[in-house]
């Protein structure tokens, strides 16, 4: 098969993107029927239809929607050939690929992504919301956000770095405070239900700074445990036990009275917030200036 004309990939992206041959035609400087002939020698020279065309619409076959996959990958390493070449210069572009936790998702990066998206018009951004651990180099993410201790780079074969330290408390709802009665000590808790966050079968551990300087684990019951960070909230707030959990989360509650802060002069270990991604020598743009973005908005609360 004859090398495929990269313009003619160049304009078969432009339409998917555009929605119509007329807009990706003029996004490419040609006419509709320039970018319809283009599209069609891609699709001869491929020996396959990649869209399905209608007098309205426009929709992408399945091996279209491969063929679109793959060009976003040409893109994205055309953008990497260029930053190697120009620096930390380079302007960003092409798919951003992030998987956040679902509460500090939706809370923190997207009020971020709605700045940064604004700045960079060049760049998309796919964000998959999970509380579970992801492979990133396997699924394909350009940055995993992890709420937690950050691992090392022996254990994950990437670079961990760590955007922001938060605060971390013990709350309850009134209601179950009225009801079971405020722990006056460490103690305590082991006569409380506590409400912990677990992933994998893997149980979140609470412990606190004790007199001496040593960390003391603590001893409540766990009668209710979840798997993501917005449920053990919305746990705490019904009434179900006393939770620990970082401030993003709960800061509205605590102001609001919906929560109560529960042995307040206990110290408690903070929730790192870390930025996740390959070690692949420069970064690209997008990325780069994403994770500068979330280190100046986020990182302030360290």
């Amino acid at each position: 098969m004859p090398r495929t004309n990269l313009n003619d990939i160049l304009i078969f992206m432009a339409v998917v993107d555009a929605g119509s041959f007329i807009a990706g035609g003029q996004a490419m400087g040609l006419s509709r029927s320039a970018a319809g002939k283009a599209v069609t020698r891609l699709e001869e020279r491929l020996g396959a239809r990649l869209l399905n065309r209608t007098t309205r619409t426009l929709s992408l076959t399945d091996e279209g929607r491969v063929f679109y996959e793959h060009g976003l990958q040409i893109l994205a390493s055309v953008d990497e050939a260029e930053a190697s070449i120009a620096g930390q210069g380079g302007t960003p572009r092409g798919v951003l690929r992030l998987t956040v936790p679902d509460a500090f998702g939706r809370l923190v990066v997207l009020p971020l992504l709605e700045k940064y998206l604004r700045t960079w018009p060049d760049v998309q951004v796919e964000v998959t919301f999970t509380d579970r651990p992801a492979d990133i180099v396997e699924d394909g993410f350009d940055l995993a956000i992890t709420i937690g201790a950050a691992p090392s780079a022996a254990e994950t074969r990437l670079i961990a770095r760590v955007i922001a330290n938060d605060k971390t408390r013990l709350c309850a709802s009134p209601s179950y405070l009225g009801d079971r009665g405020m722990p006056r000590e460490i103690g305590d808790l082991a006569a409380h239900d506590c409400l912990f966050f677990t992933s994998r079968g893997q149980r979140q551990g609470w412990r606190f700074r004790g007199d001496g300087g040593g960390w003391i684990k603590a001893q409540g019951r766990s009668r209710l445990r979840l798997d993501r960070s917005d449920a053990v909230r919305d746990a705490a707030l019904a009434g179900l036990g006393i939770a620990l959990l970082p401030d993003f989360l709960i800061a509205a509650d605590l102001t609001a009275g919906r929560l109560r802060q529960v042995l307040p002069d206990l110290e408690t270990d903070d929730t790192k917030i870390v930025a996740l991604y390959s070690d692949k020598g420069l970064l690209e743009p997008r990325l780069r200036c994403f994770i500068d973005l979330m280190i100046e908005a986020v990182g302030r609360q360290g």
